[in-house]
């Protein structure tokens, strides 16, 4: 994707729901409502700075990464292309690293630039708890101390544990906590989508 930067690929939700299959799946936000909501997130991020000359767009593996694409392809069609871009896995600053098993799988920190004094927008697909947040934040703090941290999610589905809000969001929805929800991404569009959690699966 042209002015992609750093980044590699990601996830997303929000939307009045709509049984897509017999099988439990609905969808809670099509392509063309997560491209608008693309859209709008990134004028929001314009309108809340003053230029881009100290902006980096930073995705948190692994729904944020491909998410920040979008949201960095937005914000160029807008003339407004940000300093830097980036990537950061969260896996060694989870506060429950201990609990995962003894070879949690590491994906690369790519942040090639200085975070000092830096407007950095984290981007992230879902947020519910605030943990991948706070982690993604330790883990840009040990790189420098930029001036300010921003959050940006496609879907906010509430059930904080953490006293984390993001700055931008594409949609608000509550769907009961033991519902996955995911961003599909894809060459023909984008959508998030709900269903039950599989046994096994967290």
């Amino acid at each position: 994707m042209p002015g992609s930067g750093n980044f590699a690929s990601g996830r997303f939700d929000g939307g009045l729901m709509k049984t897509e299959r017999e099988n439990d799946v609905e969808e809670i936000l099509s392509a063309a409502d997560t491209a608008e909501a693309v859209a709008r997130m990134a004028s929001e991020i314009v309108e809340e700075n003053a230029g881009m000359d100290e902006l980096a767009v930073v995705g948190i593996h692994t729904g944020g990464v491909p998410l920040a694409e979008r949201l960095v392809a937005s914000l160029e069609r807008l003339g407004a292309k940000p300093a830097a871009t980036g990537t950061v896995d969260i896996t060694l600053y989870r506060d429950d690293l201990s609990q995962i098993g003894p070879a949690p799988i590491v994906r690369a920190t790519d942040i090639t630039f200085d975070v000092a004094g830096m407007t950095v927008v984290l981007v992230d697909d879902v947020i519910l708890t605030g943990r991948t947040v706070r982690a993604a934040i330790d883990n840009l703090m040990d790189l420098g101390r930029p001036r300010r941290i921003e959050l940006a999610v496609l879907i906010d589905r509430g059930g904080r544990e953490l006293p984390m809000q993001p700055d931008f969001v594409g949609k608000r929805v509550r769907v009961e906590r033991d519902r996955i929800i995911e961003v599909v991404f894809g060459d023909d569009g984008d959508r998030v989508i709900t269903y039950p959690c599989r046994a096994g699966r967290r």
